[in-house]
């Protein structure tokens, strides 16, 4: 009995061998050979190393952003779903690769009837029993064409892309945390700033009072003072209302409180990141897990062309067991009680009204649009880092500019104080003088905002984020899930 159950088994694996997968080419890059050349493009050497081998925690020097960071990896919950999908579809491609095996069973019956004289041969009421015990294999399909093979090669590709996407899952996420932090960052000194600068306007226009108690300020003089004052309260309650809002973003991307030991923020100033070659455009190819999600997609659809192929040829099912059969329990596995049965199937297409057809057509579509959601995610990251690398140098130089800016608005703002307290000047340069340092001020923190926010995208789009550490990272192999039998 189990001589016939293996011979079955290995003509099966003989007989499957046969693939109607047609052979997968990589797509051409619409891309450039390289990045945009020109004037809002730096021309200085990058260091060596690329964007996607560099550690978040080389990347960011903020201890506290690095901390924020670890928290959300270990509790945000967009990050649980995309690693429960990635167990989903390795069981789904466990499913499917167990069809290229046959599902061996054991199977005990046993049936008692009493069978009336009106239906009994012999003219007389009785009962009849029968009991069996067998083992054996039922509707085993013999994959002749390799059917089974492309439906289990489409899934271990399909498990392969969700694989990139948790990779493209937890880049976004490192990078959202970063700018949710970076904001919550800017718009506290952006309060504080407002909060200062309050305390300035509300003591000259304490001070204009009182000029104007003794005659030496006009009304008008007094009137614009408070118009400053009043404006920076407007602004001390829309930079409180936003500080407040972006810590509720930061702690939906946590997934989980503010850490209460939180380690202290270093100032937007400081240097707080790293920085980050571009590579080429090809180096996209093998970084970003999006663009390697869309080419495994692509792969599952061509394999699935193969399955669609596979169905217009005939297909043969095999099911066969053996064991014992008696009218008597205790007579069962007695000898001379052997039974077998061995019952092959095929199954020849001949009129299925263009089903067959119509599936084939769709496979081939889905494949098409397969390679052009491909070439659009490379389309897509191209355009990303070149954004990326025409924000690094013309924010670099905007900066520059703003600060040599603030730096001209605090001499005006003290040359325009000193002369109206020794009365050479008017109330109104002072007050011009103050608010445009101010604005100077707040305009300095949004591009200095800015300039951090592109740098963490570019990053990103070069497919950074993913590793913690890179002296022991090893390359992403492409390996199959492990067959679990129970």
């Amino acid at each position: 009995m189990s001589k016939s159950l293996l011979s079955l088994a290995v003509a099966a694996f003989v007989l499957g061998g046969c693939s109607l997968i047609p052979d997968y080419q990589q797509p051409e890059a619409p891309v450039a050979g390289q990045y945009p050349q020109g004037p809002a493009y730096s021309s200085a050497q990058a260091p060596a190393q690329a964007a996607a081998e560099q550690g978040w925690k080389q990347f960011f020097h903020d201890p506290a952003l690095q901390q924020l960071i670890q928290v959300a990896l270990e509790n945000n919950r967009d990050l649980r779903v995309a690693a429960l999908n990635i167990d989903a579809f390795a069981a789904q491609y466990r499913i499917q690769r167990a069809d290229l095996f046959p599902a061996v069973s054991a199977n005990g019956t046993g049936s008692r009837q009493r069978v009336p004289a009106r239906a009994s041969q012999t003219g007389e009421a009785g009962i009849t029993s029968s009991y069996s015990a067998t083992v054996g294999i039922s509707a085993y399909e013999l994959d002749l064409f390799g059917r089974v093979r492309s439906l289990s090669e489409e899934a271990l590709q399909k498990y392969f892309a969700t694989e990139e996407a948790r990779r493209s899952t937890q880049i976004s996420l490192v990078a959202s945390v970063a700018n949710a932090y970076l904001t919550w960052q800017a718009d506290k000194e952006l309060l504080k700033l407002t909060q200062d600068t309050l305390g300035a306007f509300d003591e000259s226009y304490k001070l204009t009072a009182r000029s104007n108690e003794v005659g030496v300020a006009s009304a008008l003089d007094l009137a614009q003072s408070r118009t400053s004052v009043e404006n920076a309260r407007a602004q001390q309650a829309k930079y409180t209302r936003q500080v407040a809002q972006d810590e509720n973003s930061l702690v939906l991307l946590l997934g989980t409180g503010i850490p209460a030991n939180l380690q202290t923020p270093k100032p937007l100033a400081d240097d707080l990141l790293s920085d980050v070659p571009p590579g080429l455009p090809s180096d996209l190819l093998q970084r970003r897990p999006d663009i390697l999600q869309a080419e495994y997609n692509l792969k599952a659809a061509n394999a699935n062309i193969g399955a669609a192929r596979a169905a217009f040829f005939p297909s043969i099912s095999l099911t066969a067991n053996a064991g014992s059969l008696s009218p008597d329990l205790s007579g069962l596995f007695k000898g001379g009680s052997g039974t077998w049965l061995f019952q092959p199937q095929i199954n020849l297409p001949i009129f299925n009204a263009g089903s067959l057809r119509a599936s084939l057509d769709y496979s081939k579509i889905q494949k098409n649009i397969g390679v052009a959601n491909y070439e659009k995610s490379i389309q897509t990251a191209f355009q990303e880092v070149a954004d990326g690398l025409a924000a690094r140098q013309t924010y670099t130089d905007q900066l520059q500019a703003q600060r040599d800016f603030v730096t001209a608005n605090q001499d005006y703002y003290r040359l325009a104080e000193r002369r109206y307290r020794i009365g050479v000047d008017s109330n109104l340069t002072f007050l011009d003088a103050q608010r445009q340092l101010f604005s100077a001020q707040q305009v300095l923190i949004t591009d200095r905002l800015a300039q951090l926010v592109s740098a963490v995208n570019l990053y990103k789009a070069l497919g950074g984020g993913w590793n913690e550490q890179t002296a022991k990272n090893e390359p992403l192999k492409e390996e199959a899930p492990k067959l679990k039998l129970f």
